[in-house]
């Protein structure tokens, strides 16, 4: 029976896509790993591999096409021995009508039959199946929780489910009726966008169309401002050691290509407190605090439209020429939107760094489900009293945007304090 195959969730943000590409057509065969499209996200373009052998059928849906929602059918898959008519004389899925609704007619536009639902393990996760696997699973009552998957990234695929022996599929989890709340009082909702358009309508203007990545960004951090009870620690680090020690560093290392930036020690000092205050590595979980061992630190990359945070994974156990390389390349790869989503997902901490633009101090917002970020300033030649007698010194401001929830004031101060003391004492950070 045909199978439809249908827009995949790339990312856990993403709620829909665009199809960029089709990278196979109508009557090419394909088998499990095989790339059929590329696939734009809310954050990059990613390619789409096939989880099924068979014969593509019919493409559901056109190159270019923007706000396919995930779980969309996108294309039919055929399996050997069925043609393109086998797609017409399929049954259309089942769909209980609304009651309040009059009958509907009899005859009804044939589809490709609908895959059974994804099925979850009794720990609550979801279970990765293409569609024609859960259709053999289902048909030959087969418990896809018992199975383990030979296809991508552990997905179970057909040749998985052929030569499994039918069990006892899990019962469903009676559902527990949540006790009535009181409501709390609705928001004010905000002008719409029609209302908003009038007040400017005397007035030359250009809409801008909001792509995924601008979508995704307004929704998290509006979601953020609001939910997350963020609260300021500010300090100032003088960086007169560290520009001495990052210049010395660099004339031994022009030989070999590399020069470090400021930003790769700010890295490290970061990376390293969280070794050092190891209770503010940590994350917010919903109804859970998780606490990280390595530190991975995440950077904000601006790119055209809006902002990759790239993780860079157990910074604390790598050089600062390491850091630096790693850094170059994800900033790169982040900016024509090529990174792929285990490089920006994760981290317990982030820094954005405004100083390149002459920015002294801003506030930072927190990307959930980290802890905290750091938004650091400029260097800034400032008057400083050392032992009774004013001095210039290379000052930079930072603020520690925190989460209550996971950190609270003491503990954030360790973290800062910690981040200075590595910051004015570069040299131990090697140590």
């Amino acid at each position: 029976m045909p199978t439809e195959i249908l827009m995949p969730a790339l990312s856990p943000t993403m709620e829909e896509g665009t199809l960029a590409k089709w990278l196979v057509k109508e009557g090419d065969e394909v088998k499990s790993g095989d790339i059929l499209a590329e696939i734009e996200t809310d954050k990059a373009t990613m390619e789409f591999e096939a989880v099924d052998e068979g014969k593509i059928g019919k493409l559901l849906v056109e190159e270019g096409s923007a706000g396919v929602k995930v779980n969309t059918p996108i294309a039919v898959l055929l399996e050997e021995g069925e043609s393109v008519e086998d797609i017409a004389k399929a049954p259309a899925p089942k769909a209980e009508a609304p009651k309040a609704e009059a009958e509907a007619p009899e005859t009804a536009t044939a589809a490709p039959a609908k895959a059974p639902a994804a099925p979850v393990s009794a720990s609550g996760q979801r279970v990765f199946a293409s569609p024609l696997a859960r259709r053999i699973a289902a048909d030959k009552g087969i418990d896809l929780t018992a199975i383990k998957g030979s296809g991508p990234h552990g997905r179970i695929v057909k040749a998985d489910v052929e030569g499994a022996q039918p069990g006892a599929a899990p019962a469903p989890r009676a559902e527990t009726a949540a006790p009535a709340s009181t409501a709390a009082p609705a928001a004010p909702k905000p002008p719409s966008a029609d209302a908003i358009a009038r007040i400017y309508a005397d007035r030359e203007t250009e809409e801008v169309q909001l792509d995924g990545m601008r979508r995704t960004i307004a929704q998290r951090l509006g979601e953020a401002k609001q939910t997350i009870p963020h609260f300021y620690l500010r300090r100032s680090a003088k960086l007169d050691e560290l520009m001495k020690f990052r210049a010395t560093l660099n004339q031994q290392l022009e030989s070999r290509g590399v020069k470090l930036s400021v930003n790769d020690f700010i890295i490290k000092a970061c990376a390293l407190a969280l070794q050092q205050v190891p209770d503010a590595n940590a994350v917010w979980a919903g109804d859970r605090i998780i606490k990280l061992k390595p530190s991975d630190v995440a950077v904000a990359v601006a790119v055209e439209g809006g902002l990759f945070t790239p993780v860079l994974k157990d910074a604390e156990i790598k050089t600062l020429s390491s850091l630096s390389a790693e850094m170059k390349d994800l900033a790169g790869r982040a900016k024509s939107k090529k990174l792929a989503p285990h490089e920006y997902q994760g981290g317990s901490f982030a820094i954005s760094n405004l100083g390149m633009f002459g920015i002294e101090n801003f506030d930072a917002v927190i990307n959930p489900p980290h802890g905290a970020i750091l938004a650091v300033g400029a260097g800034i030649k400032t008057p400083v009293v050392e032992g009774g007698e004013v001095v210039i010194r290379n000052v930079m401001s930072m603020t520690q945007s925190v989460d209550h929830r996971v950190i609270d004031g003491a503990l954030g101060a360790q973290l800062l304090e910690a981040i200075v003391t590595n910051l004015e004492n570069p040299v131990a950070m090697l140590a």
